[in-house]
């Protein structure tokens, strides 16, 4: 199994994947498009290899939608990791074709291309804005499944709240809660980790889901406005402006650092006992939006600049949500190893070297103007 396939292996997570595996005596090769919105511009018609990706990983520069290409890559491959897929819930929104073309189509596409080519071992990227708002429990410590609508937040009232307008608490969100797709990121998602179960069962190749929660560390697209917030808030702050927070700032969220999630994914790879299930890959903390963004700004080196809290609210934004690792813990071993502040650091060393242009503006414009922030 030392043969591996990284489908969209050229980006961010991939990348640190690819040197994970390295690492463990793996072979890797990656199939990518180079999209420029993550990549950046084109050089003379084509794409340049990113930087950052290890020297030993095969490139081969396609589409995951072209099943000639996939058949390609697949040649000699023992296992594959499928993390090819357009990134961002707000502009999920208006690029809906874009979306489920690449992400369930592509997805289609693989494994079809599985099913003549089959592999010992199948693992997707899935995603933690698959369950919408997190878990919750009233002042009795009942489990309540929340959710908030439109005229709610209209009225600047973000906090979800019970059947009859009690109080919640916020809790470790497992597996086992049920999938609330609130944009179309969160269903090409949800459709990308259950087509890989469902047809890695069927064609009898293991397949194993990993949702990532808030993924932050080097060589995240700092020019890409709907990347990762972190990333987000650290292009604001090298660029001497105010990260930009809707609503009040108090949501929580859970980040993790790219190093642990490479490493956990190498591990659900190598673990029999997590073939067939989902896995949430976080850090298991949970921060408010505003304690990141000041955090982030100290890191940069621009502790002077404060978030600027817009009071608005962007469609498909959930408010709390923060992973229980327990069935990851206790299957694979998984175990989060970079504390955060360690994790900035190490993100703030990499950001000096860094060039980041600006695009929040430009993006949230066009959310405006399709009318998808109140």
């Amino acid at each position: 199994m030392k043969n591996i396939l990284i489908a969209g292996g050229a980006g961010f997570i991939g990348s640190h994947l690819a040197s994970e595996l390295l690492c463990h005596g793996y072979r890797v090769r990656v199939l990518d498009n180079l999209t420029p919105q993550v990549h950046g511009t084109q050089i003379d018609g084509g794409q340049r290899r990113p930087t950052y990706l290890d020297d030993d990983v095969e490139l081969r520069v396609g589409d995951v939608r072209d099943l000639a290409t996939v058949r390609d890559a697949l040649d000699g491959i023992d296992g594959v990791f499928h993390l090819a897929a357009a990134v961002g819930v707000g502009q999920s929104m208006y690029q809906l074709e874009h979306y489920t073309s690449t992400n369930n189509v592509g997805t289609a596409v693989l494994l079809e291309a599985l099913a003549r080519q089959p592999v010992k071992k199948l693992v997707v990227a899935s995603s933690m804005s698959l369950y919408g708002e997190g878990l919750y429990h009233d002042e009795t410590g009942a489990t309540v499944i929340a959710r908030r609508d439109r005229e709610q937040l209209a009225q600047r009232d973000w906090e979800p709240h019970g059947p009859n307008g009690e109080s919640l608490t916020p809790a470790p969100t497992p597996e086992s809660k049920s999938p609330d797709l609130s944009s179309v990121y969160a269903l090409s998602k949800f459709d990308q980790e259950r087509l890989c179960l469902m047809v890695g069962e069927a064609y009898g190749i293991p397949a194993t889901a990993l949702r990532f929660f808030n993924v932050y560390g080097p060589y995240q697209a700092l020019s890409n406005p709907y990347t990762g917030v972190l990333a987000i808030f650290a292009s604001r702050c090298l660029n001497d402006s105010p990260p930009l927070i809707f609503e009040d700032g108090e949501q929580r969220r859970d980040f993790v650092s790219v190093r642990d999630i490479a490493r956990a994914s190498r591990l659900a790879y190598e673990s029999d006992a997590a073939d067939g299930q989902v896995f949430n890959i976080g850090s298991g903390q949970a921060f408010t939006i505003c304690e990141i963004a000041r955090k982030i700004a100290a890191a940069t080196g621009k502790p002077g600049i404060e978030p600027e809290i817009t009071g608005r609210y962007r469609v498909g934004d959930i408010r709390h949500c923060f992973a229980d690792i327990t069935r990851a813990r206790e299957t694979f071993g998984y175990e989060p190893e970079v504390t955060l502040d360690d994790g900035l650091a190490e993100m703030a060393a990499w950001l000096a070297t860094a060039q980041a242009v600006d695009r929040v503006a430009e993006a949230s414009a066009e959310l405006v103007s399709r009318g998808l922030t109140l």
